[in-house]
């Protein structure tokens, strides 16, 4: 028992938080019921230790965790809001957990009904024609995107092999563009953070088979020159792909494929109730043109002359399959419940109040830190940590101060394009009173890097863990747990 306590500090021998359920069987009945060679000759070297201390341990843990439920999360890329426990309810629910995704079509009518119509909501908030819930991330997304350009270029004859990415798009496309064997063209944004129509046609060849923009762009600002710049690729022979990640500020606004994008990837896991903070599993729908269509990856959902639902293997211009099965269902799952609660209305008015708050908060902060774009902005906004480095206060210790606040910190050193960023994106879902909390910290810390300049930069004081050497860290991981 010496060697329990040992690797388990709370165990103490004789103490159990555990019961098992009754059973009509006698201990040798289920002893005779397993074969020999996978009996235990000796006790398991398990902890020990009553249910309220386990109960108190693992609360313990979970309130040092920083959580959206705990405190506020202004983590701009990833829309770490909070998101409606009603939809997790309904994904948990047996009659959807129960289904096997090999089920036949036939007795599994619900559930391609919800992915059915899960897909005309996506058509109408988006605009396009054809709609594909396999992907399982908005970089497979992107990956999904980018094959079906390459399809469709092939089909026509074409060998085009570039692809133009601005310097405000997110930093997967280009990770993207080289997993389907293409290369980048770089252009830079000009002096209002946009991309300017000129700065399109310049590069533009035969040699390009498309463009890839994030709208609104890693600044959150909007693209106000789509129309022209889709034009200029289109005459060129190109594709225009949308990055859909930044969603959540256009729904019920516009539809990217009625303003001259042909192919764009949701997030259904951050735009429709479920953030990826955990890690996944996630959801990245893909909407194409209708000449795009048959490019998607099959099988496809389609209904019979019965209407009845049935998955079309029958693809032959299809990129192929993604992922196995048909995507991540439970997610799918949550995006519709998200979609079917708030309804079009609802949609745009989150939409609506993500913008708001963006400005709103954005105006609170900008006397204190450099704001390299000062117009309105969408849902997020990119403010600068320049002034506090000449005072020796880095944007990294701004946001270890944020800790001892109990606030997240925002996206730091992203986008590149802005020295000592931090990407801010409140989200709809938080109230006034949080805003202005936020701002009158950051205001504070921004005091402290005039006044008292080493109680920033020696932060985080309150936290469960102290500052870390990062370098040394990064370099000797180490990740068990010590008390």
């Amino acid at each position: 028992m010496k060697e329990q306590v040992l690797i388990y500090e709370k165990s103490v021998a004789g103490r159990k938080g555990y019961s098992l359920p009754d059973t009509d069987r006698s201990d040798k009945e289920i002893l005779a019921a397993i074969p020999e060679k996978f009996r235990r000759t000796e006790d398991a070297a398990l902890p020990e230790i009553a249910e309220p201390e386990v109960m108190r341990h693992f609360v313990a843990l979970s309130s040092k965790n920083h959580h959206i439920e705990k405190g506020f999360y202004p983590l701009g890329s990833c829309t770490m809001k909070y998101n409606p426990k009603l939809n997790d309810a309904a994904a948990n629910s047996p009659e959807f957990q129960s289904r096997h995704p090999l089920a036949p079509c036939s007795v599994s009518q619900g559930n391609l009904e919800l992915m059915w119509s899960l897909s005309e909501c996506l058509k109408e908030i988006s605009g396009f024609r054809g709609m594909s819930l396999q992907p399982v991330a908005g970089a497979q997304g992107e990956f999904c995107g980018l094959l079906i350009m390459r399809a469709c270029h092939l089909k026509n004859g074409q060998m085009r092999h570039k692809i133009i990415i601005p310097d405000s798009a997110h930093g997967t496309n280009p990770a993207s563009v080289t997993s389907v064997g293409y290369s980048t063209v770089h252009i830079n944004s000009n002096e209002d953070g946009t991309i300017s129509p000129e700065a399109v046609a310049e590069v533009m060849a035969d040699d390009v088979a498309g463009m890839m923009m994030t709208n609104p762009n890693t600044l959150g600002l909007f693209e106000p020159h789509i129309a022209e710049i889709a034009r200029i690729v289109h005459d060129g022979g190109g594709l225009m792909y949308m990055d859909g990640a930044n969603l959540n500020a256009n729904m019920g606004i516009f539809q990217p494929g009625d303003i001259g994008f042909d192919i764009m990837h949701f997030n259904l896991h951050k735009t429709f109730s479920t953030p990826h903070g955990g890690g996944g599993p996630g959801a990245g729908a893909v909407g194409v043109t209708a000449e795009l269509e048959k490019f998607l990856p099959f099988p496809v959902l389609e209904q019979d002359a019965d209407n009845k639902l049935f998955f079309n293997y029958d693809r032959p211009d299809s990129i192929g399959r993604l992922h196995t099965y048909f995507g991540n269902f439970a997610n799918m799952v949550r995006a519709y419940a998200y979609i079917k609660t708030l309804g079009g209305k609802g949609l745009l008015r989150v939409s609506e109040n993500a913008v708001l708050n963006a400005n709103y908060l954005k105006e609170l902060v900008r006397e204190d830190y450099d704001l390299p774009h000062g117009q309105s902005c969408m849902h997020e906004f990119v403010i600068s940590g320049n002034r506090q480095k000449k005072l020796g206060v880095k944007t990294s210790d701004i946001s270890k101060r944020l800790l001892d606040f109990g606030v997240h910190a925002p996206t730091n050193y992203f986008p590149l394009i802005v020295p000592e960023a931090m990407m801010i994106e409140p989200t709809e879902t938080e109230t006034r009173e949080t805003l202005d909390a936020f701002a009158e910290i950051m205001k504070k810390i921004a005091r402290e890097a005039e006044t008292d300049p080493e109680n920033v930069t020696s932060a985080p004081h309150s936290t469960p863990v102290r500052r870390l050497d990062e370098i040394h860290a990064a370099r000797t991981l180490d990740v068990n747990y010590i008390e």
